[in-house]
């Protein structure tokens, strides 16, 4: 399995690359799935006990992730383009238990991050291995101690969506 990655933080979005050894399709339904989403999805140490999907334009996710502390961290949004098994377009936001959005203070976090983001995920073929690329759009609001935990929180999930797609 090639691990490469390459992060690059511009003033305006993030960009998250990795390079999985795998076809697309597998990794589309890993992630877009989810009972394999709750297989591999967030930071290291964390579980996923709920992942509920919509997966077409218009349509909401809400996933919860809980540390291993115990405490749940709740996101949801709103599919904008499923372009499958190539492109998802979403909206991304902290939430409460019942998937309403929250200003990330709700956790304990910096509020000035923003309510919702903007993400496109991209599922590009390149030789039987798929380039997968996780762009936020807008994150000049998040300050950089912040910007450089959430890189390292979905970094650990790639690792653990990589390891999951070798199974």
């Amino acid at each position: 399995m090639e691990n490469n990655q390459s992060e690059d933080i511009q003033e305006k979005e993030l960009v998250i690359s990795r390079i999985f050894d795998v076809p697309r399709e597998i990794v589309w339904k890993a992630w877009t799935e989810p009972e394999r989403a709750k297989e591999w999805w967030g930071p290291r140490t964390f579980t996923v006990p709920t992942v509920e999907m919509d997966l077409r334009a218009g349509g909401r996710y809400v996933i919860c992730m809980r540390s291993s502390d115990g405490k749940d961290y709740w996101s949801t949004g709103n599919f904008r383009e499923v372009s499958a098994p190539g492109r998802l377009v979403m909206t991304d936001s902290f939430a409460d238990e019942k998937g309403n959005p929250v200003n990330a203070s709700f956790y304990g976090m910096n509020p000035d991050y923003p309510m919702e983001s903007l993400v496109t995920v991209t599922f590009d073929e390149e030789d039987g291995k798929t380039k997968f690329t996780l762009k936020y759009d807008d994150v000049s609001m998040i300050p950089k101690e912040d910007l450089a935990g959430m890189k390292q929180g979905w970094s650990e999930s790639f690792d653990k969506l990589s390891e999951y797609v070798k199974r």
